[in-house]
């Protein structure tokens, strides 16, 4: 792994760095053990206020890593919003995996480490890695709750306190069972990251690069509570619906869809909430984010 890039800001926002992105890209990712999990689905705006389209595939994990890699080999200035946790909580308990050696030291080390202890799973999934004996101590899985989890909802980020704050309902990453639960989706998740090191930045563990694509979290649930969706209704599942939605970022009606998922319309809400919000250079400094928060949690885009 190569050495750290800091950011010259005190805080790892933008640094002066000019925004203008052309394209907008959403991504409402999946931690199915499977090959081409039906979870998955990328949506892609441009500049201006026609709505956003499905990319349409049948895709994997592995295609979306590609897909990603050719975007930043042309130079695409896209932002990118990945719907996934990049790294566990550290800053309430000081390491990611208390009592575990081989805990690691920032986001990058913990892709790595992902990655190795995963290597012989297949489709990118991360089924060895909440296997492994040490690890396992720290997640609740179905019908195995590690020794070290905590009683309650789990560890959570300093930007998942921040997404409560928003009147939002996160859930902990070491927390594995359940409809909502996101911690699958981030691990198969940081092994795509591991793939992308050095050709696709992400922020803020990346600072914010002056050309080309980035790569950011998201929250899908965040579009839907920007657009006007109250809360206890967080999913789309019809055209006029989404219309509506859309018509709150500045965007056109959308071409019909062959159907209409929470998949599908999660991704198109995130890539026009992307365009609609990219120039705010207030999000690009959130107050809560400190260079350590950079290096090891990461942040949720659009949490101030």
């Amino acid at each position: 792994m190569g050495p750290r890039q800091e950011a010259p800001a005190h805080r790892r926002g933008d640094g002066g760095a000019a925004l203008s992105f052309t394209d907008f890209i959403a991504i409402d990712w999946s931690g199915q053990a499977v090959e081409r999990p039906k979870g998955l689905a990328v949506a892609r705006a441009v500049r201006g206020t026609a709505a956003p389209e499905l990319v349409e595939r049948n895709w994997s994990r592995q295609d979306i890593a590609d897909w990603l890699a050719e975007l930043a080999d042309s130079g695409t200035r896209a932002l990118i919003g990945l719907d996934l946790s990049p790294a566990f909580p550290m800053a309430d308990e000081g390491s990611y995996f208390p009592g575990w050696e081989f805990s690691p030291p920032d986001g990058p080390a913990l892709w790595k480490l992902v990655e190795e202890l995963s290597a012989d799973d297949p489709h990118l999934a991360a089924t060895s890695f909440v296997n492994h004996p040490q690890a396992r101590r720290h997640f609740r899985q179905r019908e195995d709750c590690g020794d070290l989890f905590p009683p309650g909802r789990g560890r959570f980020r300093v930007c998942e306190h921040g997404q409560e704050a928003m009147r939002l309902s996160p859930y902990s990453c070491f927390n594995l069972i359940g409809a909502s639960q996101v911690g699958k989706s981030s691990l198969t998740g940081m092994r795509v990251l591991y793939r992308l090191r050095g050709k696709l930045p992400l922020w803020p563990f990346d600072p914010l690069p002056e050309a080309g694509p980035v790569l950011v979290e998201i929250y899908t649930a965040l579009a839907a509570r920007s657009a006007g969706m109250r809360k206890g209704i967080s999913k789309i599942r019809d055209a006029a619906t989404l219309d509506v939605m859309l018509a709150a970022f500045g965007s056109e009606p959308h071409a019909p869809l062959a159907r209409y998922d929470d998949h599908a319309t999660d991704a198109m809400l995130s890539a026009a909430w992307l365009r609609a919000v990219a120039d705010d250079r207030a999000l690009w400094t959130p107050e809560g984010l400190t260079p350590e928060l950079a290096h090891t949690e990461g942040w949720t885009f659009g949490v101030r």
